[in-house]
């Protein structure tokens, strides 16, 4: 072969390899040239405003809180009383997992109970002082177990409730040493206290005891023993208790509190003749004790009172609302025993009515098993100083000799207030029969002015005597009782 022969078959050769890569091997698709830089931020910039806009999104503000800072205050002392509502069946798992110690079930629930008077906790919880002044509603969250699902309060009470107290917190926790640290003037306390509570508390502060008469409490008990817990009701008021004033309301100044808090400092921490008359009408209420098992022994002596068990021990049931048993307005009708009355007695000597009650002079009138040497003393000083002869006021038809228009005036001054204006806001009856202040008057009046006078045994109820009322002043309130609603 020649060589041009040979060079015309290599050219062949090399021009088939490659028809054959070509066909092998698919083709790229052709690449349109990369943007411009200008474009590039063009096309990102929708992808970033999109990003940006998730994330400065502003979250939802909370709602601002409305309520009463106030009753916020009565909240945190007692939510129960100041809502009515009962008091839960069981211990505040909060407090039942503490080493706190014992204490009522009713006490586990109140917020003073942990956090204290002074916002700086108690029986080793934290207190609430560093909260004042933070965000409502994050106090709120917190009341309603953000932090702590057992201080979920939302099921005791209601959201305006939660609300009220977390504006408390919020608002009006504050340093009580900056009230306490003041120099109270007693003389300005007494105007002060004089103006604003004396109407319910009397002069002295003894119109209403707020404990068993066993163990009493009055104002000047509380200055005493806890001028922090004064404090609190002074700012706030008594939960429960709508129309007791609230210092804070009203515009006392701290100077002013501290003032109140000396001069009840100075004032009594007993009254021994209306806690005495008290327990002469029922001594078992009186003293918040258990009534005993058996009839008083004396009791089987008489066969005309059909009565039994707690009536038995009554002083009233044997001796009279007048004080003079078989010689006075229980010597007939279904109350009679036969048995003499006491009001001679106001002459005898404490000692010697103490021999009368323990069972020196009778084992079968022995009330030592029940009554400490105080509560003897008690009734000593009734029986001595507030027996009061009732037929001086309240003739033998029932009808008083009374202003029941000066009558009216003290009523609503005080009584009106849990009575309400026509007496029927309190039904004393057990059963199917109504029993209202009207009734007692009409029915019993013997008995409505013992009450009138000393107050209502294991109640807070104010006692005239120690409202500053004469005696002239309760047979008026009498006479005008016996013209309100019986029925």
């Amino acid at each position: 072969m020649s060589k041009r022969n040979l060079s015309i078959l290599l050219i062949l050769a090399g021009l088939l390899i490659l028809v054959l890569a070509a066909c092998s091997t698919p083709a790229e698709e052709p690449q349109a040239p990369p943007p411009a830089p200008e474009q590039q931020q063009e096309e990102a910039a929708p992808a970033k405003e999109a990003s940006s806009a998730e994330e400065a999104a502003p979250a939802e503000a909370a709602p601002e809180l409305v309520g009463d800072s106030l009753r916020g205050g009565r909240l945190y002392d007692n939510w129960m009383e100041e809502l009515g509502l009962d008091t839960p069946e069981t211990l505040n798992p909060q407090w039942a997992k503490s080493s706190a110690g014992e204490t009522s079930v009713e006490k586990s629930y109140r917020c003073v109970q942990c956090h204290g008077w002074d916002y700086n906790g108690d029986h080793g919880f934290p207190g609430i002082l560093a909260d004042a002044g933070k965000a409502p509603n994050e106090i709120l969250a917190i009341l309603k177990g953000s932090m702590n699902a057992e201080h979920d309060y939302s099921a005791y009470m209601d959201d305006q409730a939660l609300t009220d107290l977390a504006l408390f917190v919020s608002d009006e926790v504050f340093d009580t040493d900056t009230v306490l640290s003041l120099t109270g003037d007693a003389a300005n306390g007494e105007t002060v206290f004089g103006d604003n509570c004396s109407d319910c508390h009397g002069p002295q502060g003894l119109a209403i005891n707020f404990h068993p008469d066993s163990e009493p409490e009055y104002p000047a008990t509380i200055a005493n023993e806890d001028p922090l817990e004064l404090l609190g009701k002074l700012r706030f008021g008594q939960p429960g208790v709508p129309d007791m004033a609230v210092g804070l309301d009203i515009g006392l100044t701290d100077q002013e509190m501290a003032d109140v808090i000396a001069f009840l400092k100075t004032m009594p921490e007993a009254s021994p003749v209306t806690e005495g008359g008290r327990m002469y009408d029922n001594w078992v209420k009186a003293l918040d004790v258990t009534a005993p098992e058996r009839d008083m022994p004396l009791w089987a002596t008489q066969d005309t009172n059909t009565r039994s068990g707690v009536d038995t021990w009554r002083c009233k049931e044997c001796h009279g609302w007048d004080y003079k048993g078989a010689d006075g307005v229980y010597a007939t009708g279904s109350h009679a025993t036969g048995f003499p009355g006491i009001f001679d007695a106001a002459s005898m000597s404490t000692e010697e009515i103490v021999a009368w009650l323990d069972g020196t002079n009778n084992a079968d009138h022995d009330f030592s098993s029940f009554f400490t040497a105080d509560d003897m003393a008690r009734m000593a000083a009734f029986i001595q100083e507030g027996m009061v002869e009732k037929s001086t006021y309240i003739n033998d038809d029932k009808t008083v000799s009374g202003d029941a228009a000066h009558g009216q005036e003290l009523y609503n001054s005080v009584c009106r207030i849990c009575h309400g204006e026509d007496g029927t806001a309190i039904d004393f009856a057990d059963g199917e029969e109504v029993e209202y202040v009207g009734t007692v008057a009409a029915d019993n009046p013997w008995e409505f002015f013992n009450k009138a006078s000393v107050g209502q045994p294991g109640e807070a109820m104010p006692a005239g005597l120690n409202l500053g009322w004469s005696l002239q002043d309760i047979a008026d309130l009498l006479a005008f009782a016996q013209t309100l609603p019986g029925k």
